[in-house]
Parts: C-alpha cells; sequence; structure tokens
C-alpha cells in the first residue's frame, strides 16, 4: 500500500466548515466524500464499519482532532476524506475537548501493518499544533488539501 497522500486523500474528499451538529452525522459525512467515486465501497456499510469502529473506542485523539479509521474489505487502496467543522462536536476525545478537526481513512482489510503506520504518521502530523493552527486557518478546501500536503510531503508527519 502506498503512503502517497495524493493518492489517498483527492481534493474532492475535503470539506471546510461542515455543517454536522453530531458525530453520527459527521460519520455519514466522511463515509459519503470516501464512497464517492470508489468502486466498491458502499457509503452505507462504510459508515457502519466506522460507527462499530468508534464503539471499540473514540478515535478523538485530543487538541480538537478526530482520526475515524478501519479496515474495510471491499477496499482496495487507502483512502481518505479531511473534513472541518464549522461548529465543534462532542467525539468522546481522550482530552474530552469536541472536535473541529477530521481525518477519516479506510484502508483494505487485509492491510493491518500499513494501517497502522499510517495511522501513526498522521498522529504525529496532527499533534503538531502549529499544522493544526495552520488547517484551521485555510480559507477552503483547497487550501486545506494543499497545506495537508505539503506538510506531509515535507516530512513534517513522518515518525
Amino acid at each position: 500500500m502506498t503512503d502517497s497522500l495524493a493518492s489517498m486523500l483527492a481534493p474532492h474528499r475535503v470539506r471546510r466548515a461542515c455543517d454536522c451538529a453530531s458525530k453520527k452525522r459527521l460519520l455519514e459525512v466522511v463515509a459519503g466524500l470516501i464512497a464517492d467515486g470508489s468502486p466498491g465501497l458502499d457509503e452505507n456499510r462504510l459508515c457502519e464499519s466506522f460507527n462499530t469502529r468508534e464503539r471499540l473506542g473514540s478515535t478523538g485523539i485530543g487538541e480538537g482532532i478526530a482520526i475515524p479509521h478501519c479496515r474495510f474489505k471491499d477496499c482496495r487502496t487507502a483512502t481518505a476524506a479531511l473534513v472541518t467543522l464549522e461548529r465543534p462536536i462532542d467525539f468522546a476525545a481522550i482530552d474530552d475537548r469536541p472536535v473541529d478537526i477530521v481525518f477519516a481513512l479506510v484502508v483494505p482489510e487485509e492491510a493491518a501493518e500499513a494501517h497502522l503506520q499510517l495511522l501513526a504518521r498522521l498522529a504525529g502530523l496532527f499533534s503538531d499544533h502549529a499544522f493544526c493552527a495552520r488547517l484551521r486557518a485555510c480559507r477552503d478546501a483547497a487550501q486545506m488539501h494543499h497545506c495537508l500536503g505539503a506538510a506531509w510531503e515535507h516530512g513534517a508527519a513522518a515518525p
């Protein structure tokens, strides 16, 4: 599995100031973004997979960040969505802080090791307060995509 951000996160899967009032609605939105244009990925089944994973424990990593993720049988390659929220929502994060930045990730079911490596890289990137401030300051989805891409490519996301 590749770790190229460009291969995982297409520009049409980035949303700024999304109006989601709940975790449930947010997971529906990211499942829809990921399923859009992804052969074999059913939005409803993907949403259920995200919800199943959340029942095991929140993917809210603190500081207003969540990284919902799952392995999915019908997924052929790592696929992601990036969303900032108009208003932070409760995500049962480890620090109890509401979430306003969400990076959702789905990987092939058999890609357990690569899945963990991607999660570690993402957690490292999103623990960078300066990067998160730049992402929150973006005026549109294109800027968000560029901001994340620049940080990823320049090694800010390396563990």
